[in-house]
């Protein structure tokens, strides 16, 4: 199996019942992926960029997972990326990530009728994902399908509502692990 790095890049897990639902139902079904929590190991946004270098090296296959916040990355993901992905490691004529895989994962609070033209938002998540088309250009890197779940609001956390969302993020996980492993055959 070749290698897999999911970056999470929720601000804080300790208070997401969706994305840490996704993350330990991929690592059970993925034990050998290697899984960097952005908010436990950087709670004061200062990277060690040596160590997330050398682990987007190792990795074959690099997920980005996240919720999506202000129609991208939250800030945290956003600064990881602004300081990781420098010219000269992602990209220019001395990069050396080319040829990874790159998925993109997120979960949205809204539901999926606002993100339609007609919608409320009148873009798609799949529009306001363009920028990583853009960014695995950039990088050399094979941008794959992205798995997208709408709907995991934080309003209601009733424990039906919190039933509801772990299943919900079940079914990610489940879409998630089968795009990882077509990106690895």
């Amino acid at each position: 199996m070749k290698n897999i790095l999911i970056v999470s890049g929720h601000p804080d897990l300790n208070h997401s019942v969706a994305n840490t639902e996704i993350l330990q139902a991929v690592g059970k079904s993925l034990p050998h992926a290697k899984i960097r929590r952005l908010d436990s190991l950087y709670p004061t946004y200062q990277f060690n960029i040596e160590a997330e270098q050398s682990a987007i090296l190792e990795a074959d296959v690099i997920v980005f997972q996240f919720p999506f916040s202000w129609y991208s990355v939250p800030g945290l993901m956003k600064l990881w990326i602004d300081k990781v992905f420098v010219h000269g490691f992602a990209h220019g004529s001395t990069a050396k990530i080319g040829g990874k895989k790159l998925i993109i994962s997120t979960t949205t609070g809204a539901p999926n009728a606002l993100y339609q033209k007609e919608g409320f938002f009148k873009h798609t998540v799949e529009d306001y994902l363009s920028q990583f088309e853009t960014f695995a250009a950039l990088c050399n890197l094979d941008y794959q399908r992205p798995v997208i779940t709408y709907g995991l609001s934080y309003v209601g956390r009733d424990e039906a509502k919190i039933a509801e969302q772990k299943m919900i993020a079940q079914e990610h996980a489940a879409r998630l692990v089968t795009e990882i492993e077509k990106a690895v055959d």
